[in-house]
């Protein structure tokens, strides 16, 4: 908060232009005195005060300023938040530098955090433009000694990355995090993998470079904390690393890695499924969609965008995948059936099937006469209801759930 100065000429008691001029620069806005644009300069506003003519014998000490006791207005949220920052700063290294890997590391040094990264290819420009330190060689990047070791390759890839890494060369301290779409796999890869020195921290994004292009507020972040040795720095360190998350308006969501599998399986696999089976239909936008369709749409492009390989990995690391593909294959199994007898029972009415002995009149030479002039009865059925009833009777029903 701003507020008004005195400012203390030598040899001078009265208010002068130049202790004019000082308070009204550090008065609040609605105080200040509308002063000529010219006179931006103190110096130059003083000698050209009407004043400064009149007193020119005290004037020349009157413009040395020798005091401001105004108290000046400091940014210390700002200050206070760099320092939090400062003290909170990991060294972080991504193994795996694709499109998750970058996704993630613009946002951690935008926070302040150190990154560094390695992978199979050569992104050594691309991450120079990002601020981070790219090694090629994986022994390069273990000797670089980061706090934190992200895994941001693909699911099918992971336990061939973690072989390849030389964890040996790490600190036996260091905290290890995995971002897979699947958790029960990761964690126990990690425990058996893994020295028992190293700290193990299971964490899903629930989104990804789409869906988190923008403002991650409200976006659901889940995490277990598997194994963290005792010591207040590795305590301090997790809790670091899920403040990055938070601060940038994350919901955290702790939970276990078996309870997030059995719901993700019916929740982001169905998604998935759902998503690619639209988009083999080649869905296509239309002058009179509907915001159903236009959803529909959304989840074409947003699952499609993903590689095939992910979609697989969800199903084949998901042991709760499996059943719920089942579920959904029964489900719309049912619905078709559903769909299919009604117009079964239409198709019976039309042809008669439903017609009550009693009401038909007595058959003549076998067959159904309508009236007096002894026509054939057709019941009045459309030409429509022939096509249909032929076509069940010669087709088999293929709506029976196996």
């Amino acid at each position: 908060m701003q507020q008004s100065a005195s400012i203390k000429c030598e040899g001078c008691s009265a208010g002068c232009a130049q202790a004019r001029l000082g308070s009204s620069l550090l008065a609040p806005p609605q105080q200040r005195v509308q002063l000529p644009q010219q006179f931006t300069n103190l110096r130059n506003f003083v000698a050209k005060s009407p004043s400064s003519s009149s007193r020119r014998g005290s004037a020349a000490s009157c413009r040395k300023i020798f005091a401001l006791d105004a108290a000046m207005p400091f940014d210390y949220e700002a200050k206070a938040n760099a320092r939090h920052k400062q003290q909170t700063a990991l060294r972080i290294g991504i193994v795996g530098f694709g499109t998750f890997g970058q996704f993630l590391a613009k946002r951690l040094i935008s926070q302040g955090h150190k990154v560094i990264a390695t992978s199979r290819g050569d992104y050594f420009e691309l991450a120079q433009s990002l601020g981070v330190h790219f090694f090629q060689d994986a022994d390069d990047f273990a000797e670089e000694h980061p706090e934190v070791v992200i895994l941001a390759s693909s699911i099918l890839s992971t336990e061939a990355v973690l072989n390849s890494l030389p964890v040996q060369r790490l600190k036996r301290s260091t905290l290890f995090v995995d971002v897979l779409s699947v958790k029960e796999f990761p964690k126990r890869l990690f425990l058996a993998k893994l020295p028992a020195q190293m700290d193990i921290l299971c964490t899903h994004p629930m989104f990804g470079p789409d869906s988190g292009s923008g403002s991650w507020n409200s976006l659901n972040f889940m995490y277990e904390k598997v194994r963290i040795g005792a010591g207040a720095n590795r305590r301090k360190r997790v809790d670091a690393f899920l403040q990055f998350f938070e601060r940038e308006g994350c919901k955290m969501v702790e939970m276990s890695c078996e309870e997030h599998d059995r719901q993700a399986a019916s929740t982001q696999f169905i998604t998935h499924t759902v998503g690619r089976v639209l988009g083999a239909m080649e869905l296509q936008a239309t002058p009179i969609d509907t915001r159903g369709f236009k959803s529909l749409l959304d989840l074409v492009s947003n699952t499609t965008n993903d590689s095939f390989e992910l979609y697989y990995g969800l199903f084949m690391y998901n042991q709760n995948a499996t059943e719920e593909l089942e579920r959904l294959g029964y489900a719309f199994d049912a619905v078709k059936k559903q769909l299919l007898a009604r117009l079964h029972e239409l198709a019976r009415k039309q042809i008669g099937f439903d017609a009550a002995p009693e009401s038909s009149p007595p058959p003549r030479n076998g067959v159904h006469m309508n009236g007096s002039n002894g026509s054939k009865s057709t019941t009045g059925m459309p030409e429509v209801a022939d096509a249909v009833a032929s076509t069940f009777a010669d087709q088999p029903d293929e709506t029976a759930v196996h």
